[in-house]
């Protein structure tokens, strides 16, 4: 199943596993989620709920448009990713990214703030099309990945709900990232891969301030 898979890519590249499943926690029905949660009209949102008290629960809810999961039934981006499917692709990714990445740090009790979350997302996206275009198309280096994802993608206000600054300074970090990992990438081969995948699975280890300080140092 596609989410399944995006969750084994991701897992992949960063080497972390989880004991949960996303589609576990998946809801495509809106009328489902709590009657808490804020009316939007979001094709991806991550619901988090957190028992009082120190080491309480913490419950997730992943809701993603069925119309949107559809779509990547017709045009699945893991046999063939292009400019018909990316958005949709990026959307799903994006919300397996903050399922996978929030569960796993709530596996070694590390608090998640939302900055990180969306930061990490961003870089998973690049990262993760990258490796999927790079089997999709030997030889061939997706040199426009960089700027479609961060020069013609906007913010969408609505969506935003008052954070745009938040999602701005979490682009704007993934971004300074990625433009340095691109410059690896450019001149990888196969056999130095590991070099590649050990800086990211450093990366995805760190805390929220020290990705920042280490993107600030690296930029």
């Amino acid at each position: 199943m596609l989410l399944s898979r995006l969750q084994s890519l991701i897992s992949g590249i960063y080497d972390v596993s989880i004991a949960h499943d996303v589609y576990d926690f998946l809801v495509t029905d809106r009328g489902q989620l709590p009657a808490t949660a804020p009316r939007s009209e979001s094709d991806e949102e991550l619901f988090v709920a957190h028992a009082a008290g120190e080491g309480g629960e913490v419950g997730v809810s992943l809701y993603l448009d069925p119309a949107l999961l559809e779509r990547l039934k017709v045009a699945d981006p893991l046999v063939r990713l292009h400019d018909g499917n990316v958005a949709d692709y990026w959307t799903a990714l994006e919300g397996v990214s903050h399922f996978l990445y929030l569960a796993w740090n709530a596996g070694h009790d590390r608090p998640v703030s939302l900055l990180e979350l969306e930061m990490q997302a961003e870089v998973d996206k690049y990262v993760s099309s990258y490796w999927l275009m790079r089997e999709q198309f030997p030889g061939r280096f997706p040199a426009e990945l960089l700027s479609v994802l961060f020069e013609r993608t906007r913010i969408d206000s609505r969506l935003a709900r008052g954070r745009e600054s938040l999602y701005r300074e979490a682009t704007r970090y993934a971004q300074k990232f990625c433009r340095r990992l691109e410059q690896s990438l450019r001149g990888a081969r196969r056999e130095t891969d590991g070099e590649v995948l050990a800086e990211l699975r450093r990366f995805y280890r760190l805390t929220n301030l020290r990705k920042l300080a280490h993107i600030e140092r690296s930029a």
